[in-house]
């Protein structure tokens, strides 16, 4: 597999790459290129953006909750059939997980998909001393190949000239410089940028303007000859039925499958209900795609704005998001809140993560909520933030007791009790605790996971839909 492919990094946070990565996908897709976007790193709101760039799903590569082996597979099965692809790194180049070395970091990545890097710099203090900064990161890993520099935050059409200058000296190619522009920001709040979903109209336009100032500003067919000379990837693509160990002939597409016991009759699949909209916007593409291969048929639904459940539903997944932004309307819609608790009660499976497992609690910042866990939720100072390696402490719709998976956590809310009497997951690292509720058939938690890692999470959420 040989898609043309770059990786855009920085030297840290805050340089430019998403205005930068996002503008790339734009430009490209705005010549006609199918472009196939990619996000370092567990980051659910990036990807939002890089859609709407590209039109096609926004899909993240983390080496650490799926594991190194499952990057360049499942970049592949993301960027199948199209012309370019695009990574948007996470920190800075050489930044991943804590104490872990390069695991997780936008370097690693590009060398399982040897893939050539584009810095971006921001430029806006320096002028000579961009090249230092270069030439060190640029040396620092030899398997890390940077084909070349972006200049953001450029003052003048001097200061442009002393970098250009300086980076010549160092034999390292400016393959763009990027004024200051106010119609590129994007605006942020406690977790980062708001997610696309939130912002309508003024994200569209937002991402025009990205694409507009990086076609104006770069070398795009520099870039794209850059990107042409990545390796050949030897990996094949990963596919959710062959994850599943199931033939992929038989990957199903419609509302019936056969019976196991090859008899000929048919039987509907199981509606699962995944929660979407402004406050649910935190998903990985690849959760649904295992879903519909287990034999679920995945339909979405916004609890801002649906007050029934999806006819059918047997089972019901909640992500994450911003349910503390929204908790009057979400509170306000009670004939859907109700409906949900007793879908719960009757044990149906319901998996719910961080923001799902805020709704599903008896309030949040005193406004009422699903009411199905004996716990409340409120907004807090505090980030929690961080991968972490954990273990399920008992049986549930997702996992038998004894499975471990990797998870992430970001959220500035807090729950209280953080466990319940049959806990979801003991975290084993970075610290040791217990923590969410496996009640009935409801597994609900702070941890992000990414079902990939972990295949049968799908399978025995799906077989516990026909079955519950």
């Amino acid at each position: 597999m040989s898609v043309p492919r770059l990786v855009i990094a920085a030297p840290s946070s805050g340089c430019g790459k998403t205005t930068v990565a996002t503008g790339l996908m734009a430009a490209f897709a705005a010549r006609g290129l199918a472009v196939s976007p990619h996000k370092v790193g567990p980051d659910y709101i990036d990807p939002g953006y890089h859609a709407l760039a590209t039109g096609r799903v926004g899909r993240n590569l983390d080496a650490y909750l799926c594991g190194p082996e499952l990057v360049a597979p499942l970049f592949v099965h993301g960027s199948l059939g199209c012309d370019l692809a695009v990574v948007e790194g996470v920190m800075g180049l050489y930044d991943g997980a804590a104490g872990q070395g390069e695991l997780a970091s936008t370097a690693q990545v590009s060398k399982l998909l040897r893939a050539p890097v584009v810095l971006v710099v921001d430029a806006s203090s320096q002028s000579r001393s961009v090249a230092a900064l270069v030439h060190g990161f640029a040396s620092w890993d030899a398997g890390v190949r940077i084909g070349g520099v972006i200049l953001n935050k450029v003052g003048s059409s001097r200061h442009e000239a002393l970098l250009r200058e300086a980076l010549e000296e160092a034999g390292v190619p400016v393959l763009g410089a990027l004024r200051r522009a106010s119609q590129v920001s994007t605006p942020s709040r406690h977790l980062g940028l708001v997610p696309v979903a939130e912002r309508g109209a003024a994200a569209v336009s937002a991402v025009a303007a990205m694409g507009a100032q990086v076609a104006a500003g770069c070398d795009l067919d520099a870039l794209m000859a850059l990107a042409r000379s990545a390796g050949a990837l030897p990996s094949a693509g990963w596919s959710a039925a062959e994850a599943l160990s199931l033939p992929t002939h038989d990957h199903p597409s419609r509302l019936v499958e056969r019976r196991d016991d090859g008899s000929g009759a048919v039987r509907q699949r199981p509606v699962v209900a995944v929660a979407g909209g402004a406050a649910f916007t935190f998903s990985y593409a690849e959760h649904a795609e295992l879903l519909e291969a287990a034999g679920a048929e995945v339909v979405t639904f916004d609890p801002l704005r649906d007050e029934r459940l999806p006819e059918g539903t047997r089972g019901l997944v909640i992500g994450g998001g911003f349910p503390e932004v929204y908790a009057g309307e979400l509170g306000a819609n009670e004939v859907l809140r109700k409906e949900i608790a007793a879908l719960a009660l009757s044990g149906a499976p319901v998996a719910a993560e961080c923001a799902g497992l805020l709704y599903l609690c008896r309030e949040l910042d005193g406004v009422p909520m699903c009411g199905v866990l004996d716990a409340e939720a409120r907004m807090g100072e505090r980030l929690t933030l961080g991968y972490r390696d954990a273990v399920a402490v008992g049986d549930s719709v997702l996992a038998v007791a004894g499975t471990r998976m990797r998870g992430h956590e970001f959220h500035r809310t807090g729950v209280e009790p953080g466990a319940g009497p049959a806990p979801a997951w003991g975290v084993v690292a970075p610290e040791r605790r217990v923590e969410g509720f496996v009640q009935g058939g409801v597994h609900a938690s702070y941890l992000h996971t990414h079902w990939a890692s972990e295949p049968g999470v799908a399978r025995r959420f799906t077989e516990r839909c026909r079955t519950s």
